[in-house]
């Protein structure tokens, strides 16, 4: 397990939209460790993209098959992984040089999403090497483009129809450190990309332009305060409890400190309690850009990078819900509660077409982080559970 996932951090996963080369060749490597498991079938639903050298996003779905095809136990992971970030901040080792230390595996993509890909693959290795027909088909998708949206990822495959109405599904892309906790519920996400012109001119002769940063600060901070108060409901049910609004990345605007920026543009990570309506929310964001340009004489263009509505609160008695607190029980003594969280995930989309997804693992909550890591004991520990999933 730990030399599988070193070979997967080596591998810079990164989608094309921060620059990378995509999922091509670290799903390469992954073919290789599928080809030693003696799956009963490997199929793979690659998605085209001219952005990357492969102009391929790869998905690959492997099955074992069980004794009944109905209720086939899904687990969904993915490959790709976000920048590396600041290099300067990483302290034990660099981003892609993975290393093992005090019982973790440190690297990016460790954590998120590489642990659940290997503990996934290694339950399957252990039914097969154990000769075990699992009761229900255990069916792993490894999927990519779940950094950024899942268009060439999940969705690429539901389009496919890869998936039934009568299976079910664990992502594992959200946990605990103590694996106690399964989340069957998601925040709406808004992604925002707010782009204020003005005139570009000397620094030290601010008549002669329109100062686009100032500007696009002072619409920020207004759409901060009006998101904060207007969308203030706390729900105990979600971790956090609240709707949240963060400006988030900050394109660089001048080189020089001289000059007066002609344009500037900042992003929101919006986070959206289900009680609101989205719609609604992006109403009143427009409403705020439209009172700026009228009132300073800038061009302010508003983008929706991603806009993901929270389909209904999943049935916490649902029976993929029951099974998975029973494997929890029986492998590791663990009784799980339920809730929902911020972070949205693969899950949300099987959740919106009628197919149940629970979202579960057992991680430290490091992932995109300086020093990302998984724990090696959690790699095994998540493994058994998934084994036993389609078994018991």
């Amino acid at each position: 397990m730990v030399n599988a996932l070193i070979q997967l951090i080596r591998v810079q996963a990164v989608g094309p939209e921060s620059d990378g080369h995509g999922e091509f060749k670290k799903a390469e490597v992954l073919m290789q460790y599928l080809a030693e498991t003696s799956f009963d079938r490997i199929e793979r639903f690659d998605a085209e993209d001219p952005r990357v050298p492969s102009k391929k996003r790869p998905n690959i779905v492997a099955y074992v098959d069980g004794k009944s095809d109905t209720n086939r136990i899904w687990v969904v992971t993915h490959l790709d992984v976000v920048p590396a970030g600041e290099d300067t901040l990483w302290k034990v080792t660099k981003p892609f040089v993975p290393k093992v230390k005090n019982g973790c595996i440190f690297g990016r993509g460790s954590e998120d999403n590489g642990q659940s890909v290997v503990a996934a693959l290694y339950a399957a290795k252990a039914l097969k090497t154990l000769g075990l027909k699992p009761n229900r088909t255990f069916a792993l998708a490894f999927v990519s483009d779940e950094e950024q949206g899942s268009t060439k990822g999940i969705l690429h495959l539901l389009a496919k129809g890869v998936f039934r109405k009568d299976d079910w599904v664990v992502v594992p892309d959200h946990g605990t450190p103590l694996g106690d906790f399964i989340e069957i519920a998601e925040k709406s996400i808004l992604w925002l990309k707010i782009t204020t012109f003005g005139i570009q001119a000397h620094g030290s002769l601010p008549n002669k332009g329109l100062n686009a940063h100032r500007v696009g600060m002072q619409v920020a901070l207004a759409l901060d305060e009006m998101l904060h108060q207007k969308y203030n409901a706390v729900d105990e049910y979600f971790s956090p409890p609240n709707s949240t609004f963060e400006p988030t990345r900050k394109d660089k605007n001048m080189d020089a400190v001289n000059i007066i920026p002609g344009e500037d543009t900042v992003y929101f990570d919006c986070r959206i309690l289900p009680r609101y309506d989205v719609g609604q929310v992006l109403a009143d964001i427009k409403q705020v850009v439209t009172e700026f340009e009228k009132k300073t004489g800038t061009k302010i263009l508003l983008e929706v990078l991603q806009r993901q509505v929270s389909p209904a609160l999943a049935d916490g008695k649902a029976e993929i819900v029951t099974l998975l607190k029973k494997a929890l029980k029986v492998a590791r003594g663990i009784d799980a509660t339920i809730g929902g969280v911020g972070g949205g995930t693969c899950a949300a989309f099987f959740r919106q077409v009628g197919i149940p997804a629970v979202v579960w693992c057992t991680i430290d909550e490091v992932p995109h982080s300086p020093d990302e890591y998984a724990r090696i004991a959690n790699i095994v520990a998540d493994a058994k559970v998934f084994a036993l999933l389609s078994v018991i």
